[in-house]
């Protein structure tokens, strides 16, 4: 009977499969989030074999993916119909539901794939088929481009900043347009209009790359900004990284002294014809109210010489100058990775102050990047003057002594019609106080309005404590993320600086990928980390590299440990955060080529001593140190251990990647490099040849010292924070792993007290002397109100927020296990402490939102988490006993629990689940 009821249940299935197209959709299960390489519905993509993703959706618990089915084609009706597939999966046995990657026919140039999944689960659901996304390729070769290179014709003084360009064309179309695309690219920044429409919201195209081996160009959906008739298309270019001032010591014109344009506009007809619109001899150009231009600079810009309806097809430019074309370089051009960088958000300033100066300064309230936008009414020919400062001095004056050279203003003659708004174009600045001189009338706060941009990053984690400084901390930390994670990742936003530091970058990637959803990002500034590095392997020191020269064979070119590094700390990190193995493969042979270095340049015995380094760079020192306080670590310390993690990271990808040759390579290149480590620089008795807390922690958190030896160093670390009446000296080396070292050896009240102290050095120092983002120094503003050092004195500088790592993984207790990435298997090990009496977190994953939270309450804990569906979990209650848990038993997504010493450790599937227990 039994058989036969299983017989009729398939052969139900089958006509359910048959007839109507799927199995029987299930209400208690759906996908959502589809994306593809990381991205909601993209166009203009280069990835020939694109990764798919989605979220499973479940109102049960314990729900995991047994199953998917993908159909891609090249219309939406070919896919709701099934019909001219370019791809069906066919229904695949497996719960992966991130980084899958498309088996369909090859793609083409241009094309455009429709796709859908539906999924079962492990209880016998259907989610039925989801809902349509899309994404559309790129132009792919250098041949599909028709397009010419042209610039404008005439004379300009390269040693400083010239007139934007502006660039337009006239041209006729004529029919109904069913689609049309612009594929644009500049060297310099461009911004584009089509009949007086600014064509996308995307900031500083074509974006900041190796400009001379990798250019981005962007692909807009334009269909809309088109007519039959006439229309007109205009572009504005501005010096941006290409030839404005970049670096220091007036260093202009990197990677060339000219401007140019590339663009093509491809319109199909709904008759099926096609036409293109191009770049060629037939484009005029003149200047425009842009005087000048430059990203550290700011902008000058007259609105008398504005030419109004520009681009517009019923402007007269029989008056403007012929553009002269170029034979330059079409086989560099790349679709872009990342996200692109727009304005994001608005912010109204909280109070106008009256210096004691007698300046007029606006306070925005926190420390942002971006730019200011002006209302203002008055005559023809006033001029208003905006300069931008992150911090007032202990006066209460404007102070911009820290912005070096940068001259961070922006400059606005007005053109007297009635009320006139001004945002700049292409320059950005790091900020919180505006100083405004010239105003015609009375300043009022609705006169400025604060405008935020950043790179279009998905927001993916948060963090709360009942500790109203540590809140304020978190907000520091990802504000100091989103003000320099612009484009690339930054050391900061505000100087004549605001460059791709290697080791800024590699120490806060951890926190940057729970805060952010930096996959893509990341993805895209690595390839410029590989293509900017030496053929020997030697990583520069900022990537893209600007700084002049570079040559890759000198030691000073680059390689200085813990920057060069990021080569493969970050490939490692994002891999774990994402489950991108695709990345970790990219990236490997670049995160050889680092090792290789280091091998070479240590020699036979294995230990590396020579070269420039920065070191634990801003660790805690004194002036005049003639008692030994300032926390100095030998940087051939540093060295040493810095190959040995990289080694060691090196065999951890190469057995991901199935490298049997190479693990046992790197294997056994680990083992000789950990012992010339402990010959070097570690006594019998377990002591260090540097004595600070970087030392012991770099040791620790790298594993380089026997099993026996490792508890008396995490000893002597927390001997050493004593001595600093439990005070952090780490520098950017040591500060994002200290917490999680004195957590892992038995220390988490150590590690509380760290993070609690509010007295420098500490990070509740800034949070109460009124800090909004990260400083780049533990004392930026000493005690007593002065600064330290102008020219290494920023107040955005994201290192010392590798905190944020700790609050998240071991406070709130999200963690990755690395042996399942991407957070298929979570670790969910929350610690409480530090007199807190609650936090929480929560983390939007590849699979889905996490959360992780507890509240103390008397001693007895009560510990909530959600994890996604089509993921489990691992909970490990801290000072617990099985008997002392409230309602603990297996089923309703629980499998199975156990006493682990002092914990409480218990196997999850999918579901939100309360847990608690008199905390021991």
């Amino acid at each position: 009977m039994k058989k036969l009821t299983h017989i009729l249940s398939l052969l139900l299935a089958l006509f359910q499969f048959t007839v109507l197209g799927q199995s029987s959709k299930s209400p208690n299960l759906s996908t959502a989030n589809l994306r593809t390489e990381y991205k909601t519905n993209p166009i203009g993509m280069g990835e020939m074999q694109p990764r798919l993703n989605w979220e499973l959706l479940s109102n049960h618990k314990d729900v995991m993916q047994s199953a998917y089915h993908i159909r891609v084609a090249a219309s939406g009706a070919d896919l709701k119909s099934g019909k001219k597939l370019l791809w069906d999966s066919g229904k695949i046995t497996s719960d992966q539901s991130n980084q899958v990657v498309y088996g369909g026919q090859p793609l083409k140039p241009r094309q455009r794939c429709y796709w859908q999944v539906r999924v079962w689960d492990n209880k016998g659901n259907n989610s039925g088929w989801s809902e349509l996304a899309f994404w559309e390729m790129g132009l792919l070769l250098p041949n599909e481009w028709s397009a010419t290179w042209i610039s404008p014709n005439w004379e300009e003084d390269s040693t400083h900043s010239q007139p934007s360009p502006m660039l337009r064309k006239s041209f006729r179309l004529n029919g109904e347009i069913k689609s049309a695309r612009l594929y644009a690219t500049s060297h310099g920044l461009y911004r584009a209009e089509i009949n007086g429409k600014k064509v996308g919201d995307e900031l500083f195209t074509p974006g900041w790359t190796s400009y001379h081996k990798r250019l981005q160009y962007q692909t807009f959906d334009v269909t809309q900004f088109l007519q039959n008739g006439e229309n007109a298309i205009g572009v504005l270019l501005g010096d941006g990284w290409w030839r404005g001032n970049l670096g220091w010591g007036g260093n202009r014109n990197t990677y060339g002294s000219k401007l140019a344009l590339l663009m093509q506009l491809e319109i199909t007809y709904k008759n099926g014809k096609t036409q293109r619109i191009m770049t060629d001899g037939s484009w005029k150009a003149e200047t425009g109210p842009i005087i000048e231009s430059d990203i550290y600079n700011g902008e000058i810009y007259n609105a008398q010489f504005e030419k109004p309806n520009w681009t517009k097809p019923s402007f007269d430019d029989h008056d403007w100058r012929p553009v002269k074309t170029a034979s330059l370089d079409k086989a560099n051009l790349v679709e872009p990775i990342g996200p692109p960088v727009k304005k994001i958000q608005e912010i109204k300033p909280i109070k106008i102050i009256h210096t004691p100066a007698d300046e007029t300064v606006f306070d925005f309230g926190q420390n942002m990047v971006g730019w200011v936008r002006l209302k203002v009414k008055g005559n023809a020919g006033t001029t208003i003057k905006l300069q931008h400062a992150e911090v007032l001095d202990k006066a209460g004056n404007f102070y911009i002594e820290n912005m070096r050279a940068a001259l961070t203003r922006l400059q606005y003659t007005l053109k007297g019609t009635g009320e006139e708004t001004y945002e700049p174009h292409f320059t950005f600045m790091g900020f919180r106080y505006v100083k405004v001189e010239g105003f015609p009338g009375e300043l009022t706060l609705d006169n400025l309005t604060g405008i935020v941009i950043h790179s279009d990053l998905e927001k993916s984690g948060g963090f709360e404590c009942s500790n109203p400084l540590v809140n304020q901390l978190q907000s520091n930390i990802q504000w100091g993320q989103k003000g320099n994670f612009l484009d690339v990742p930054t050391d900061c936003p505000q100087r004549d600086e605001r460059l791709g530091w290697t080791g800024d970058a590699q120490a806060f990637s951890r926190t940057a990928n729970f805060n952010y959803d930096c996959a893509a990002f990341y993805t895209k500034w690595l390839a410029d980390v590989a293509l900017d590095q030496g053929d020997n392997g030697n990583v520069p020191f900022v990537v893209p590299n600007c700084i002049k020269p570079f040559d890759p064979r000198s030691k000073m070119a680059g390689g200085s440990t813990g920057w060069a590094d990021v080569a493969t700390i970050l490939p490692w990190n994002t891999y774990l955060a994402f489950g991108d193995k695709r990345l970790l493969e990219r990236q490997y042979e670049s995160m050889k080529a680092w090792v290789a270095f280091m091998e070479k340049e240590a020699g036979d015995d294995h230990v590396w001593d020579t070269g420039f380094h920065f070191g634990d760079w801003l660790f805690y020192s004194v002036n005049n140190d003639n008692s030994g306080v300032s926390a100095i670590t030998d940087k051939y310390f540093l060295t040493q251990a810095f190959f040995a993690h990289s080694t060691d990271l090196v065999r951890r990808a190469a057995e991901v990647l199935g490298k049997k040759e190479d693990l046992a390579y790197y294997t056994e290149l680990l083992k000789k490099v950990k012992t010339a480590f402990n010959h070097e620089h570690v006594t019998p008795s377990g002591r260090l040849s540097s004595s600070t807390q970087t030392a012991y922690v770099i040791a620790l958190q790298f594993d380089l010292l026997p099993e026996n030896l490792r508890q008396q160093a995490a000893n002597r670390l927390v001997e050493n924070i004593r001595r600093y009446d439990n005070h952090i000296t780490t520098g950017f080396l040591g500060t994002p792993y200290i917490n999680h070292v004195l957590s892992r050896f038995g220390h988490p009240d150590v590690a509380y007290e760290l993070l609690m102290q509010e007295s420098y050095p500490s990070w509740l120092y800034p949070v109460k002397m009124g800090a909004t983002t990260i400083w780049e120094r533990w004392d930026g503003i000493k005690p007593d109100s002065t600064f330290e050092e102008a020219s290494m004195n920023s107040f955005n500088h994201y290192a010392y927020g590798a905190i944020g790592d700790w609050l998240y993984r071991t406070v709130a207790g999200i963690d990755i296990d690395e042996q399942q990435p991407g957070y298929k298997h979570i670790i969910i090990k929350p610690q409480p402490g530090g007199k807190l009496t609650y936090a929480k977190a929560w983390h939007e994953s590849p699979c889905g939102k996490i959360e992780s939270g507890w509240k103390l309450d008397n001693k007895l804990l009560n510990v909530t988490l959600t994890i996604p569906a089509n993921t489990s979990a691992t909970l490990i209650l801290p000072k617990a006993k099985v008997e002392g848990i409230k309602e603990l038993k297996t089923g309703n997504g629980i499998h199975r629990f156990s006493q682990k010493g002092e914990d409480v450790e218990i196997e999850l599937g999918s579901g939100t689940y309360s847990f608690q227990y008199p905390m021991g």
